[in-house]
Order: structure tokens, then C-alpha cells, then sequence
């Protein structure tokens, strides 16, 4: 499938780039080009980050067989990023669905959760193909940072001891955290961390003390962010940014309502959070 692929501007969406020029290298992406220019944006050690929604077209870890059709109902919600899974969809269906992420100006996300290094390539080969921006989840592997290297995508694994189905996160926080930090000095970009999944303690106390040790810009949240306090509780801790999926689907925000109405009050309620906590 021939792609023309944007250059990356972090949290706030994709600059397009002209077709003769040839797309930048992971190595000559600045820190700049990857933080949010938003209030309360990442300025360094120790400062939170506003996190930015990511809308997972998932329920019960699989792509909805409707994806396309919930984007495009939602497009024209401000929000910049789009996710989906590598299972619930053929692969043209996976191309079609990052092409209409692209054509709205959008940044694709794929988080696999996927642990087997052959799965795990098959999957960067794929995400690398249909033009996704950032790789997530799955186990750390050196072969598919390298593939995410070679196409330019950041690459934020699974920290911690994740497995089960549904998945789950165990071991102590400081065996969470010093994992994180191991899967950064490997070379990927930060960690996708399933704070609350975590079955050993507290899971907001273990996300924020993961944020501190590796930095804001550094750690995506994901899975089960469903309800208006655990929002909340995502400004506190302030991560790049949270994936939202299932509790769209389940209308967690708007009882009995679309996935639109779902993802326009969740919409509306993180701003209230973020105004609430500047």
C-alpha cells in the first residue's frame, strides 16, 4: 500500500510534508516535535502534562467491526487521536481505517497486546504499512523497536509483568518501575502502562510513581479509564496521554446512547477536568 506519511507533531496532531520529501528518521525526531503545546504541557522534570484522550475503536480488546463508521461519525470531535487493535479487522480493513484517520488530519495509534516476538514483528510490519504513528503495548523487543526505528514510529511497550486475558498487571511497583526504566534505556520512546489492570497494589499510586521515575512524555495509560473520577484521577497524575475504548461502547458516559454521545461527553468532561485542575 502506498502511503504519504506526515511529519509527526506529538500530541497535537500531523503536519503534512510534500511528497518528494522523504520521511524523517525516528533519530532526527526532536523532543519539541513530540510534546503538546497545551496549558500545563510537559516543561520538565516533575511537571505534569494535560493528557490527551485516545480513542481506542476496541471493546473487550478487539477492533469493533464498525470502526470506520464510529470515526467518521466522530471525526469532527476535537480529538487528535485514534487507536485500534491488530485482531477484529481484516488487513484492508486496517488500511482503510488509518487512511480515514490520515485524511482527517488525525494521529493513528495501534496497541497490540500481542507478547510472542513473530506476532509482535507481524504486527510493527503492519502498523508500519498502513501509516500508524505510534506502536503500543505488546512485550519490549529490540526487533520491533528497530522495525519502528525504520519507519518512523514511536514504540511505547507494555512495562511490568502483563499477561492473561483479560490482561492483567503484576509485581511489585518498584519491579513496574525499574522495568519501565530498562524498556527507555533500550531505546523505545516511553511505556504503556495498564495502570489499572494492576493486581499487586494500588494502581493510581503505581502510575503516578511511574510518571515521576520516567517523565510525563514518557508513559500512556490504558485500559479501564471508565467512569468521571478515574479521568480526574488521569489529570492528577498527568501521563502524555489515555486510552478510552470499551466504556464508550458500554455507554459509560451516556447511558443508552451512541458511541458519538459517549465519546462528546467524555469530551466534555475532560475539559471540565482540565480547567478544574489548572
Amino acid at each position: 500500500m502506498q502511503r504519504h506519511r506526515q511529519r509527526v507533531r506529538g500530541m497535537r496532531g500531523a503536519e503534512p510534508c510534500a511528497r518528494c520529501v522523504r520521511r524523517r528518521s525516528a533519530a532526527d525526531l526532536r523532543l519539541a516535535d513530540l510534546t503538546p503545546a497545551l496549558p500545563g504541557a510537559y516543561l520538565g522534570e516533575g511537571t505534569p502534562l494535560t493528557p490527551q484522550i485516545i480513542v481506542m475503536l476496541t471493546h473487550n480488546d478487539v477492533t469493533v467491526p464498525n470502526a470506520r463508521d464510529c470515526f467518521r461519525d466522530a471525526a469532527d470531535l476535537p480529538v487528535q487521536f485514534w487507536g485500534f487493535k491488530d485482531v477484529g479487522l481484516t488487513t484492508p480493513g486496517m488500511e482503510q481505517l488509518v487512511a480515514d484517520f490520515r485524511e482527517a488530519g488525525k494521529t493513528p495509534v495501534l496497541e497490540v497486546v500481542r507478547f510472542d516476538e513473530k506476532d509482535l514483528l507481524d504486527a510493527a510490519k503492519l502498523a508500519a504499512d498502513c501509516g500508524v504513528e505510534y506502536f503500543t503495548g505488546g512485550g519490549f523487543s529490540p526487533a520491533v523497536l528497530e522495525r519502528c526505528r525504520a519507519a518512523g514510529m514511536r514504540y511505547f511497550p507494555f512495562c511490568g509483568q502483563v499477561g492473561g486475558s483479560p490482561i492483567e498487571l503484576t509485581g511489585t511497583p518498584d519491579e513496574v518501575i525499574e522495568d519501565a526504566r530498562r524498556i527507555r534505556e533500550l531505546g523505545a520512546d516511553g511505556v504503556d502502562l495498564v495502570a489499572y489492570r494492576y493486581t499487586s497494589g494500588d494502581p493510581v499510586r503505581l502510575a503516578k510513581r511511574v510518571v515521576d521515575g520516567l517523565g510525563a512524555d514518557q508513559v500512556i495509560l490504558a485500559g479501564s479509564v471508565n467512569s468521571v473520577e478515574r479521568i480526574q484521577r488521569m489529570h492528577e497524575i498527568g501521563p502524555l496521554g489515555y486510552t478510552m475504548g470499551g466504556a464508550l461502547f458500554q455507554g459509560a458516559f451516556a447511558p443508552g446512547g451512541s458511541f458519538r454521545d459517549n465519546l462528546e461527553h467524555l469530551v466534555k468532561i475532560d475539559a471540565d477536568v482540565s480547567g478544574a485542575n489548572r
